[in-house]
C-alpha cells in the first residue's frame, strides 16, 4: 500500500486471512518418528493437490522411514524386548468413623490413587526393586557405563523416589550407585510431619552449578529420576534401562521409551521394569509408529463453527464487545488499555456468575444438613433440587471455559489447513484468546480428607517379563476430535464405602466352588513335589513345615496364577494369608498320602472337603 495510506482495522483484519491460506510459493516439512494426527493433516502431502482433504483425499507423509526398518538396519534397538511389569496388589481401611464425609466420588477414588502412588511404603518397595535389579543387571554393561532413567508422574513423585533412592543407597553402602532428580521449579512436602521445600539444587547438592545432562554423562551419576523434565527430548546413548511409574499412553509413550533407543558401542540390550502399564496398553501406543503411519479420517472443519454457537449461546459476551475487541486489535494505533476494556464485562459477568454459584452451593449444603437432622422430608427434597440446579450453572461456567480452549486450540490448527475466509470467526478467535487468561475462577477446598485412610496390606508382585511384538498391521491415528463437553451431576458417596469398594478391587467375588478347585489344585501340585512328599512321610508337621514347605506352597501358587487369578494374588499379597493357607494345604497332603495308601489296598480315593463360610468372609475349609 502507499505509506501515506491509512491502514483500517478490516485492512489488516483482511490480510490476515489471506495470509492464513496456502502459501504457495513456501514449502514446509516436518521431520519427527512419532506424527501426531495433527502433524499429518498441517504437512501430509495430497494424492490430489486440486482437491481438499477428505476421507478420499487423504493426507500422507511425502517418505517414511519407518521405525521397524530402523531396527532390522541397526540404527535404533527395539526398547520392547525386554519389558517386565509389576503388579501392586493392597487393601485400604477407613480408621476413623468420626472423620467419614460424604464426597464426590470420581474426585475421592482420584485422590486415593494419588496418595497411594507417593506412599512412603509404596516408593521404597520400588525403590529396593529398582536399585537392585540396576545393581544386577545393568550398572556393569557398557564398561560400567550403562544409566537408568526412573520415570515418576509428579514432581512430588520425583522428590520422593530421590530421597528413598538416597536412604536405600546409603543403608546398604552402595557407594557405586548415585542418583540425580530432575524436576522444574521447586517443590513443598510435607514429610513425617516436617514442611521442606525442595529444588534441583537443593537435591543434587553434588551438581554444584554444573548443566544435568553433561553431569549425567559422567560417572559420578548412574540414575536419572524424571517427572516431565528430560522425559522425552532427552538424548543420552548411556541409557540401558528405564524404571516406569507413571501411566504413559499415545505419543508420550512412544517418546518416552524411545529415551532407550540410541545405539552405543556394546549395547545390545534394554530393560523396561513398568509398575503402572499392561503391555497391551504399551503394544497399542507402539502399533500406529512401528510402520508407516496414516490417518483414520480427517479432521471436520465444521467443529469451529459448532463451537462458535456454543459459545455465543452462554451469555458471557456479546457480538459487539467481540467487534470491539477485534477492530482494536487489528488497528495499528490500537492500544492494551481499549482492548482489557472490552474484554472486562465478560470476565466481570463470568466471575460473578461463578461466585454465586459457589456460594449458593455452600448455602444448600448447609441448609440440606439441617434439614436432614430435623427430619423435614419437604425441605430436604426442594433443598436438594435447589443444589442440583446451582451445581449446573457452575458445571456450565466450566463447560464454558472448556470449550473457549477448544475453540482457541482448533482454530490454530485447522485455519492453517482451510481457507475460511470468516471474519467473524477470524473476530471471535482473536477475542477467546485475549478473554481467557481472564477468567480466573475462585479455589475451592479441598473437601476430601485421607488422614483417617492406611494402608493395612501390601504387596509388589512380578507378573512377567517378555518381549512385546508388533504386527505388521497398519494402525490409523483418528483424527482430532475435541469432543463435547458436556454437565453432569457428580456421584456422592461415603469416604468410608469408596476406600472399601477400591479395595475390593484386588478382592473379586469368589464362590465356594472357586476355591475348592483352586484348592485342589495346589494340593494336587504338592502332591507332585517328591521333597515336599518326602518331607511330610518322613516327618511331622512342625519339622516337615520349617523344611521349605511354605516356599513350595509359593511356587505351587505362582504358576497356576494364570488359571486362579483371583485367588493366587490374594494369597501372594498376604502373608497371614499365605500361612494359614500352608497349614491347610499341609493337612491336605497329609490326609491324602493316607488315602493313596489306603486306594492302594482298597482301590478306593475319595477326598471329602467341606466348604464353609467364616464370618471374616473368606472360606474356611
Amino acid at each position: 500500500m502507499d505509506e501515506d495510506a491509512q491502514i483500517s482495522a478490516e485492512d489488516v483484519m483482511s490480510a490476515t486471512l489471506e495470509a492464513e491460506g496456502k502459501r504457495r510459493n513456501i514449502s514446509f516439512y516436518a521431520f519427527t518418528a512419532t506424527p501426531k494426527e495433527k502433524t499429518l493433516q498441517l504437512f501430509g502431502t495430497l494424492p490430489d493437490p486440486s482437491m481438499p482433504p477428505s476421507d478420499t483425499n487423504m493426507p500422507q507423509p511425502f517418505h517414511t522411514y519407518t521405525m521397524k526398518q530402523a531396527i532390522e538396519e541397526g540404527f535404533i534397538l527395539d526398547v520392547l524386548r525386554g519389558y517386565t511389569t509389576y503388579k501392586i496388589f493392597y487393601k485400604l481401611e477407613h480408621a476413623n468413623s468420626k472423620k467419614d464425609q460424604e464426597v464426590e466420588s470420581r474426585k475421592a477414588k482420584a485422590k486415593i490413587a494419588k496418595w497411594l502412588n507417593i506412599h512412603p511404603y509404596n516408593i521404597a518397595q520400588k525403590v529396593d526393586i529398582i536399585i537392585e535389579h540396576f545393581r544386577i543387571h545393568v550398572s556393569h554393561l557398557l564398561d560400567h557405563q550403562a544409566k537408568a532413567m526412573v520415570v515418576t508422574s509428579s514432581r512430588q513423585a520425583a522428590v520422593r523416589y530421590k530421597l528413598a533412592f538416597d536412604k536405600y543407597i546409603k543403608e546398604h553402602n552402595y557407594q557405586n550407585i548415585q542418583a540425580m532428580v530432575s524436576f522444574s521449579g521447586k517443590v513443598i512436602d510435607d514429610i513425617e510431619g516436617e514442611q521442606k521445600e525442595y529444588t534441583e539444587a537443593n537435591m543434587n547438592p553434588n551438581l554444584r552449578g554444573r548443566d544435568m545432562r553433561k553431569a549425567f554423562d559422567t560417572n559420578e551419576y548412574q540414575v536419572m529420576i524424571v517427572a516431565n523434565k528430560f522425559q522425552t527430548g532427552f538424548d543420552q546413548p548411556k541409557l540401558c534401562a528405564m524404571y516406569v511409574d507413571k501411566k504413559l499412553g499415545g505419543v508420550d509413550c512412544v517418546q518416552t521409551l524411545s529415551r532407550l533407543n540410541r545405539i552405543y558401542p556394546g549395547k545390545e540390550q534394554t530393560f523396561i521394569l513398568d509398575f503402572v502399564n499392561e503391555t497391551e496398553d504399551i503394544k497399542e501406543a507402539f502399533a500406529p509408529y512401528y510402520k508407516s503411519t496414516v490417518l483414520e479420517d480427517v479432521t471436520d472443519p465444521n467443529i469451529l463453527y459448532d463451537l462458535q454457537s456454543k459459545l455465543e449461546a452462554s451469555g458471557i459476551f456479546t457480538a459487539s464487545e467481540v467487534e470491539a475487541y477485534a477492530d482494536t486489535f487489528f488497528d495499528p494505533k490500537g492500544t492494551q488499555a481499549q482492548m482489557s476494556a472490552s474484554i472486562k464485562p465478560a470476565s466481570d459477568r463470568y466471575k460473578m456468575r461463578y461466585k454465586e454459584a459457589i456460594e449458593k452451593i455452600d448455602t444448600l449444603e448447609k441448609e440440606i444438613i439441617k434439614a436432614e437432622k430435623d427430619g423435614d422430608e419437604k425441605s430436604l427434597h426442594n433443598l436438594s433440587l435447589e443444589r442440583e440446579e446451582a451445581s449446573k450453572a457452575k458445571k456450565a461456567l466450566e463447560i464454558f471455559k472448556k470449550d473457549l480452549t477448544t475453540f482457541v486450540r482448533m482454530y490454530e490448527f485447522l485455519s492453517q489447513i482451510v481457507d475460511y475466509q470468516d471474519e467473524e470467526l477470524l473476530s471471535l478467535y482473536v477475542y477467546a484468546k485475549g478473554l481467557l487468561p481472564n477468567l480466573k475462577t475462585i479455589d475451592e477446598k479441598d473437601p476430601i480428607d485421607l488422614s483417617a485412610v492406611e494402608l493395612t496390606h501390601y504387596k509388589l508382585h512380578k507378573q512377567k517379563e517378555e518381549s512385546i511384538r508388533l504386527d505388521e498391521e497398519a494402525h490409523p491415528l483418528p483424527p482430532l476430535n475435541p469432543g463435547e463437553a458436556k454437565p453432569h451431576d457428580p456421584d456422592k458417596d461415603l469416604l468410608s464405602h469408596i476406600v472399601r469398594e477400591i479395595s475390593a478391587l484386588f478382592e473379586g467375588e469368589l464362590s465356594d466352588k472357586d476355591i475348592l478347585n483352586f484348592t485342589r489344585t495346589i494340593g494336587d501340585k504338592m502332591m507332585e513335589n517328591e521333597k515336599v512328599v518326602h518331607q511330610v512321610k518322613n516327618n511331622n508337621k512342625d519339622q516337615a513345615m520349617m523344611g521349605g514347605f511354605s516356599d513350595a506352597i509359593s511356587t505351587a501358587v505362582i504358576e497356576s496364577l494364570d488359571i486362579h487369578q483371583k485367588l493366587a494374588t490374594q494369597l501372594l499379597s498376604e502373608d497371614s494369608k499365605m500361612n494359614l493357607f500352608a497349614n491347610m494345604i499341609y493337612e491336605m497332603v497329609s490326609t491324602g498320602l493316607k488315602q493313596a495308601n489306603a486306594k492302594a489296598e482298597n482301590n478306593i480315593y475319595e477326598p471329602v472337603m467341606k466348604v464353609s463360610e467364616s464370618s471374616s468372609g473368606y472360606g474356611k475349609i
